[in-house]
């Protein structure tokens, strides 16, 4: 139900649900209609043109085998009319916002939902957007009783729930973890879609906005308990997953680190330090990834640069994203393994005192991380968070999703669904 009690129209309002990942959002929510709280899930789907949502309707229906899919309900609403806003989130108790880049479009949408009292859940990978909704949004959201929680997507669920997941099989104090990402393509190989492209270029451009932004918190330095996490270059062959790797530049460091800030805070926890890292493969994707990423960071210091990186992200990126996003076999021959290697202190020895003596290796495997595993977790979190309200934070608030659901069942749902949460070693030294 929607904040405050209130029973609506409708569970889940998906919006955006005719852009690229809204259409794999519409049909995840169809194949998890029967989740819904009472074993039934009613919602609608919502955006500016109706006869592109009935579209997305159609093709859902064909895709699925499910001919009912076309009745479901169409609500017009466009970022840029705010009365459309409200009258949406009135009608729904979760709003899944599948608008992005966010920092041009997502704000309207959480004010709208806050005000109207539905929660809010997106699949951001933007930090500055994740950010500055907490610095702006927070208060108002704990007054409304509303749950406004971003990054719900393969950005950042699988790295926030991982290391909860690993906190919780390590046995003694976990102090410190490092994240490694491979991704897996088949024959046909793999790319993401234009919009993922396009957030990444206006992030790298405004890096320093989000340094400003962070100083406005007024936050102190995280606690280090234990030995300091290592320090790595911005180049490295890593003998954890036998290939060259370099820093992970999405929201997970990010979203895990506003985690455990909220932990420590809140419930006493000690923080646990996080690296972040994704391989690149062998010397020769080295050698094209270290050129890919010089000509992007020159290319974004000068608008005609930036104005090209957009127009041609098929060109620019050697292939990894393009207009049309990738193909039906593309993403059936695709998927991903994020591997989290902790460390820390075992039952009994205190964490100021000497080396860590125990270590613990996780993982989490899934299929295609933007357009398949991304709807399931986003969906999975409006399912938790519909059917377990009394799991989350005692009130509302901007929250990652680590700090909303670490007492839900989430990690259980989402195993059951393909993102599946392993241990594949652990030891005392």
């Amino acid at each position: 139900m929607a904040a405050g009690g209130e029973i609506r129209p409708y569970h889940v309002i998906v919006f955006g649900a005719s852009g690229f990942t809204g259409r794999f959002v519409v049909e995840e929510v169809a194949r998890a209609a029967s989740a819904g709280p009472g074993g039934t899930l009613r919602w609608a789907i919502a955006g500016r043109s109706r006869d592109r949502l009935e579209k997305v309707l159609l093709q859902a229906a064909q895709a699925l085998s499910k001919p009912e899919l076309r009745s479901v309900e169409v609500i017009v609403a466009d970022v840029a009319q705010p009365e459309s806003l409200a009258i949406m989130c009135k009608q729904g108790a979760v709003v899944l916002n599948c608008v992005g880049p966010y920092r041009f479009y997502g704000e309207p949408v959480v004010k709208a939902c806050i005000e109207n009292g539905a929660h809010y859940i997106d699949i951001c990978g933007e930090p500055q957007f994740l950010e500055g909704m907490q610095l702006s949004y927070h208060s108002k959201a704990q007054e409304k009783g509303v749950y406004v929680i971003g990054s719900c997507g393969f950005d950042s669920i699988p790295a926030d729930m991982g290391i909860l997941y690993t906190r919780d099989q390590f046995k003694g104090t976990l102090t410190a973890v490092e994240s490694f990402l491979t991704v897996s393509t088949g024959p046909e190989g793999g790319c993401g879609h234009e919009a993922t492209w396009q957030s990444a270029i206006f992030g790298f451009v405004d890096s320093a906005s989000l340094r400003s932004l962070r100083k406005k918190f007024g936050h102190k330095p995280l606690p280090v308990v234990g030995a300091a996490i290592k320090k790595r270059g911005a180049l490295f062959y890593s003998k954890e997953i036998q290939q060259y790797s370099i820093p992970f530049m999405g929201s997970d460091h990010s979203v895990v680190r506003r985690t455990q800030r909220y932990m420590h805070q809140e419930h006493q926890q000690a923080p646990v330090q996080y690296a972040a890292y994704v391989g690149v493969g062998g010397v020769f994707s080295v050698a094209k990834t270290l050129f890919a990423g010089l000509m992007f960071w020159l290319m974004t210091k000068f608008s005609i640069g930036r104005s090209l990186l957009i127009q041609f992200p098929e060109v620019f990126s050697f292939g990894l994203f393009s207009k049309a996003g990738p193909s039906k076999k593309q993403m059936e021959g695709t998927s991903f393994c994020l591997s989290f290697f902790g460390e820390g202190y075992s039952d009994g020895r205190d964490p100021s005192q000497g080396k860590p003596d125990a270590s613990i290796t996780t993982q989490i495997k899934g299929p295609e991380p933007g357009y398949v595993a991304t709807p399931i977790t986003m969906v999975q979190a409006a399912i938790t968070l519909l059917n377990e309200p009394q799991c989350l934070p005692e009130t509302g608030g901007v929250y990652t999703p680590g700090s909303a659901f670490a007492r839900t069942t989430l990690t259980e749902r989402l195993n059951k669904h393909g993102v599946q949460f392993c241990v594949t070693n652990a030891r005392k030294s």
